[in-house]
């Protein structure tokens, strides 16, 4: 069966990338919410900046938000057990060269390694759901 053809803001290994005109802590926030809301859990909030000042080392905002939900673990996890290593979804979010930059891979490129149908139409119903939240940011995102 042929892929479908790659959306034109979606790049390379089914990156979801832009930058937006807001702060990292913004758009980490408005992004929680966003994803409260559609409603999906935040599994983690890895702070990296947080964590290398700990260690004495500096750097630029750099953190990642997991998301997932239960329901859809399940899912995952009955289309292929395997799977299970790629959930939660991530969405990185970072300060570099002066502009703070979103990325997701989105769970279509994820799932699609393992060939499996029933997980193909998961990650198609994910792809929604974070394509969504992602959105939050529209009014924000930079001109490119």
């Amino acid at each position: 069966m042929p892929r479908p053809a790659r959306r034109p803001d979606v790049g390379a290994m089914g990156l979801h990338r832009f930058a937006v005109r807001i702060s990292a802590a913004e758009a980490i926030e408005r992004l929680k919410s966003a994803a409260a809301a559609v409603p999906m859990g935040i599994v983690a909030h890895i702070d990296g900046q947080a964590n290398c000042a700990n260690k004495g080392i500096q750097v630029a905002r750099d953190q990642i938000l997991e998301i997932f939900r239960p329901d859809f673990a399940v899912k995952v996890w009955a289309a292929d057990k395997r799977a299970g290593l790629d959930i939660p979804i991530r969405i990185h979010v970072c300060e570099h060269e002066d502009r703070t930059w979103i990325t997701c891979r989105l769970p279509t490129a994820i799932f699609a390694p393992y060939g499996n149908p029933a997980l193909d139409a998961v990650g198609h119903e994910l792809d929604a759901i974070f394509l969504q939240i992602l959105a939050t940011l529209r009014d924000e995102k930079e001109s490119m």
